[in-house]
């Protein structure tokens, strides 16, 4: 497959976001994942009465990634309805730093502003990560 751009990627992730189930706090938020051998995987955040029991939409798109058997990630872009620059929680960007190199991309968007982080910059230091070298 060939190099999927990075405006590809948030475009797929904006229309993710139109996806969401979100009758709680009406906060619609898309993902795309790329894939180490290109592939993209979308997700959107997907909401619980019990918040707790929430998924959001970038581990939405990790998990449908790794159950597909895609287990490195090179680009997560993330795009919501808000007015404001959509961040990964805490709990997304451990659960990145399991599927991703410390110099992962993570790609955000917002009306046409993109900004664009390595995952270390996001999450130094973080718990258990280390660099998978795959052959």
């Amino acid at each position: 497959m060939d190099e999927i751009s990075d405006e590809q990627l948030i475009s797929m992730a904006k229309e993710a976001a139109k996806k969401a189930y979100v009758p709680y706090s009406h906060f619609h938020v898309g993902s795309a994942v790329l894939s180490e051998d290109n592939y993209v995987y979308t997700g959107c955040n997907i909401e619980n009465s019990s918040y707790g029991a929430t998924n959001c939409a970038e581990r939405t798109a990790i998990f449908k990634c790794v159950s597909d058997q895609k287990n490195r990630i090179k680009k997560i872009a993330i795009a919501s309805d808000s007015n404001e620059f959509t961040w990964p929680c805490g709990i997304c960007r451990q659960v990145m730093s399991e599927f991703m190199n410390s110099d992962g991309i993570i790609i955000l968007e917002n009306h046409g502003l993109i900004k664009k982080f390595k995952l270390d910059e996001l999450l130094p230091h973080s718990f258990g990560a280390c660099d998978i070298k795959t052959e």
